[in-house]
């Protein structure tokens, strides 16, 4: 009888085994989103990171090489330089400079330090939006400010993606509206909120704030930004350039290094032209992870080139989580290989959606429950199609 009681035994402790395993790895695929892919950043940026510090050392050795060679009273000198090839910054405008209000805005203010100091703590949103007020009561509801003292450059929609980041928009806005009214340009905070239970989809949300903005103001320029970044200089420019900008270069959980070349993630910029003209984002990324990646295939495609600040200027510092984050979208590999036959027809023209607009003190909330039913991509051959890019995308 015993004999016969150990196989069952052991079968179920296998079967217990197999199920615990199994589950396991679908937390890690579906319920652990990004967790592979930012460690393999981490990891990359690491050992960039390392690189840079051997050549460092070894440039430094080396110097003391050559000077040792070239020194007991010689009369040669060896000039060695191993500062970061980056450009400088151009000159700021002095304390004290004048300009006349009917004069368009520097870009170069002396309100503009550099670094800032960066408050990771929490904080009520209404705490926020009482010292903001006070600092500036020309501060308007729906987070929109515009200069008195000159004329704007740029006029700026600030879209935020957002669910369940209760705890991250203050810190958010905290810094950044400051920044912005030293920078003296004209804005807008819009946060784009996903309601229901479909996963996450960064790049609809931003495809309808960007058709509500428009219906606000004849914005100029578009910046898409994740409500987990905060800027630490406030030299980092958010106007527009004549290409489509990526401000976010350098992130403290990446080591503030570029994870790579066509990382086009955190914060970007384009003018409403140049969104326009690449049918603004994919709307068929459920989940985390691609849809930066198609944008920056989109803007390749439609001729256009990627700025970036210099290194010193562009670096973020990421708010920490205490939450569960979205699912991966496990399809994003098979979009992308699709990017150029997907850009001309899903994006701002295939979008539909029902929005829910308030007004709040320091930015307008656009509520909406997203469906894949709500963007539907006529069928194509990926092999043969051959679609050309809309100049821009239709009302919803």
């Amino acid at each position: 009888m015993r004999a016969h009681l150990r196989l069952p035994r052991r079968s179920f402790l296998g079967l217990l085994f197999l199920f615990s395993l199994s589950t396991s790895a679908l937390y890690f695929i579906y319920s652990a989103p990004g967790i592979v892919n930012e460690y393999l950043f981490m990891v990359q940026a690491r050992g960039i990171q390392i690189r840079e510090n051997v050549r460092s050392i070894g440039a430094q050795v080396l110097e003391q090489v050559v000077r040792g060679a070239y020194s007991n009273g010689t009369d040669y000198s060896y000039d060695f330089d191993i500062s970061e090839p980056y450009p400088q910054t151009t000159t700021y405008l002095p304390e004290g400079f004048t300009y006349l209000p009917n004069q368009r805005c520097p870009e170069r203010l002396p309100s503009m330090k550099g670094r800032v100091d960066v408050n990771m703590s929490e904080i009520a949103l209404e705490e926020v939006e009482r010292s903001l007020l006070e600092g500036d009561p020309s501060l308007g509801t729906g987070g929109h400010w515009k200069p008195k003292d000159c004329i704007p450059r740029w006029k700026v929609a600030i879209l935020v993606p957002f669910r369940n980041r209760h705890e991250h928009l203050p810190i958010l806005l905290r810094h950044l509206v400051p920044i912005l009214q030293r920078q003296r340009i004209q804005f807008g905070f819009y946060v784009i909120e996903q309601a229901g239970n479909e996963p996450f989809n960064r790049a609809m949300l931003f495809n309808v704030g960007f058709k509500e903005a428009m219906k606000d103001l004849d914005w100029d320029c578009m910046v898409f930004h994740d409500v987990d970044h905060i800027l630490e200089n406030d030299r980092n420019y958010y106007g527009c350039k004549d290409m489509p900008r990526h401000f976010a270069v350098k992130l403290n959980k990446y080591y503030y290094m570029l994870p790579y070349d066509e990382f086009f993630g955190g914060v970007s910029g384009l003018t409403v032209e140049q969104f326009q003209k690449i049918n603004g984002f994919p709307n068929a990324f459920w989940g985390w992870g691609g849809e930066d990646d198609d944008l920056w295939n989109r803007v390749k495609f439609a001729g256009y080139e990627v700025s970036r600040p210099p290194a010193d200027l562009g670096r973020y510092m990421s708010i920490p989580h205490h939450h569960r984050g979205e699912a991966q979208f496990l399809g994003r590999y098979t979009l992308l290989r699709q990017s150029k036959e997907r850009q001309g027809l899903d994006g701002l023209n295939n979008l539909r959606y029902s929005p829910q607009v308030s007004r709040r003190q320091l930015y307008t909330n656009i509520t909406v429950t997203l469906s894949r039913d709500l963007a539907p991509v006529a069928e194509y051959r990926p092999e043969t199609s051959d679609s050309h890019l809309p100049l821009s995308g239709s009302t919803s």
